[in-house]
């Protein structure tokens, strides 16, 4: 028994032993990544490989002591066990950017919420690292240490293995044009999109400094004498695939499909599934094609203050020192709710019409408010008051595609929800008599393992049909239509052509709004007869547009727009 527990010994404090040990463990994210990336040729995916793996093994023999060495490389297990979760939540693709500005955007309460429903991917990446790093710890302490030989004939293994990593690097840029190390190859990829995390951020830290002297030099064109009231609506998450006024065949919106005027646009897609871009190209003139100008100019609520609206901005979101919070701030008057000690952090979106109301008995001539929602975001059951839990059982236990059945039930109340809302705030607008319209539009949709991919969330490197499609709806009082017909036939006339909310909100709402500045495109607007359609763009992680087949798309979300009658071109 002595013996054996000594060969064991041996065998499991061996130079052999350690070294390969801790090598597989730095090297595992990109042996699961060659499988995931299917998109990426075979030959850059084989260089995924090959480069990645002798840089880990040389640089696993640079001392004697390999616990030592592994330990040095924590920040690249941390990135490891980062990648590992995002390979369990999304299925594919590296640490984006976004990814990585989540980490600043995301406020505590969402980011526990994520938490507590991944705990089978933070388990896992715990039970493989911390075993690891301990017996790195305990052979470091111990003196465990590499023969000169043993070092040696690795090295030797390692640079052959070099050898043919940079033939098949050579290779993958001759094989495809679009191919870069800094944008395809892990985890040189993950640090530049760390960098360019960091850079944008710090980017954003200058906006006051950068848009300080912008001006839209706005105008109004309506009537002086009219008292008007214009409400931009940003929802949080929701899918247009989940609502009845879409087709879905559940009754998610049993209030709205009884208001007569309302405007339903089918065939809106989002340019972005981050919440940190989509909602400030809501805001602003911003899109996919000059999203930098959002570091220089100012949003929709200056263009109406400068001509001559009280503004406000209400938030059912945290501040995240993000653009949003930059632009809400412009307004004269701007509240976000949770961000109040009094407040509970899961207040329903109506707290928000509590706080409009205050604003209403005010009796401004002219308002502009915008009303920024927590709508759909996970945790679903935590968006809505019991008396709107219609779809049972709706208890979230895990986020697992055995439990689609309560989280799509749990969706589904949130969206009954959201029309309750709406509709409470249009009937808050048709009481007050005056000229008044509403917007809405989500920021993006949600994923919720709705095919074999097994998708979840949103904001993954690689959207999906589930999380560009959105709702979009305008609604306009009866003294409007009255006294802007034109308006009224224009939008009906454009309401069946394609849409991206990203470019045409901002443009749509200063016309319905009659806000004239030469930032206004009524090309791009959808209450213009000059409106056209454009075609589909999309943001990439690095803030470059892409037409839709070069963001990594799958059959099954073509499939989606097919059915949707929605064309991608």
């Amino acid at each position: 028994m002595k013996n054996r527990k000594k060969n064991l010994d041996r065998l499991f404090f061996s130079q052999w032993f350690l070294y390969s040990i801790f090598l597989a463990i730095l090297f595992l994210p990109n042996l699961f990544l060659f499988f995931t990336e299917t998109t990426t040729p075979l030959v850059a995916r084989f260089c995924n490989i090959f480069l990645p793996l002798s840089v880990y093994g040389w640089v696993m023999t640079l001392s004697p002591r390999p616990g030592k060495v592994f330990w040095f490389l924590f920040p690249v297990l941390f990135l490891g066990a980062f990648q590992l979760v995002l390979l369990y939540l999304f299925g594919e693709s590296i640490i984006a950017v976004d990814m990585f500005l989540n980490l600043f955007t995301t406020n505590s309460v969402e980011a526990l919420e994520l938490l507590d429903k991944l705990m089978p991917a933070v388990v896992g990446v715990i039970v493989l690292y911390i075993p690891a790093l301990v017996l790195a710890a305990f052979t470091w302490h111990k003196g465990n240490r590499l023969s000169k030989s043993f070092r040696y004939r690795c090295r030797l293994i390692w640079s052959l293995t070099g050898v043919a990593g940079f033939v098949l690097l050579a290779a993958s840029y001759v094989t495809d044009d679009r191919y870069s190390v800094k944008t395809d190859l892990y985890p040189v990829n993950v640090c530049y999109n760390i960098f360019q995390a960091f850079d944008r951020e710090m980017r954003s830290d200058h906006y006051y400094e950068t848009s300080r002297d912008f001006s839209f030099g706005s105008q109004a064109e309506h009537d002086e004498d009219i008292p008007e009231i214009y409400v931009m609506v940003i929802g949080e998450t929701s899918r247009a695939i989940d609502w009845e006024l879409y087709g879905y065949t559940r009754n998610t919106n049993p209030l709205l499909s009884r208001e007569n005027e309302l405007i339903v646009f089918p065939y809106a897609l989002t340019q972005s599934n981050t919440t940190h871009k989509s909602v400030p190209m809501l805001l602003s003139a911003a899109s996919a094609e000059n999203f930098n100008s959002l570091y220089q100019q100012k949003g929709i609520i200056t263009a109406f203050k400068e001509a001559g609206f009280y503004t406000l901005f209400l938030s059912n979101q945290q501040p995240n020192h993000s653009f949003i919070d930059f632009l809400g701030k412009e307004a004269d008057e701007w509240n976000f709710i949770k961000d109040s000690p009094r407040k509970d952090v899961n207040a329903p979106d109506e707290e928000l019409l509590k706080y409009f109301d205050n604003v209403l008995k005010e009796e401004h001539h002219k308002l502009f408010v915008v009303l920024h929602t927590y709508g759909s975001h996970f945790d679903y059951r935590e968006r809505y008051p019991a008396i709107f839990s219609v779809y049972k059982p709706d208890d979230i236990t895990g986020a697992k595609p055995c439990f689609r059945n309560n989280l799509i039930n749990a969706y589904d109340n949130t969206i009954r929800y959201t029309d309750y809302f709406l509709t409470s705030l249009i009937d808050r607008l048709r009481r007050s008599g005056k000229t008044s319209a509403v917007l809405y539009t989500s920021d993006h949709g949600e994923d919720i393992f709705d095919d074999r991919r097994k998708l979840f969330l949103h904001a993954s490197p690689v959207p999906s049909y589930y999380q560009m499609h959105v709702p979009m709806l305008i609604w306009l009082s009866d003294s409007y239509r009255y006294d802007f017909p034109t308006i009224k036939e224009t939008l009906d006339r454009n309401k069946n052509k394609g849409v991206e909310t990203s470019v045409s909100f901002f443009h749509t709402m200063l016309t319905i709004g009659g806000i004239d500045t030469r930032y206004r495109n009524d090309s791009l607007s959808l209450a213009s007869p000059l409106y056209h359609e454009r075609k589909r763009l999309y943001l990439n992680d690095h803030n470059k547009p892409c037409t839709l087949d070069d963001i990594g798309l799958k059959k099954e979300d073509f499939d989606m727009f097919q059915r949707m009658h929605i064309v991608t071109q």
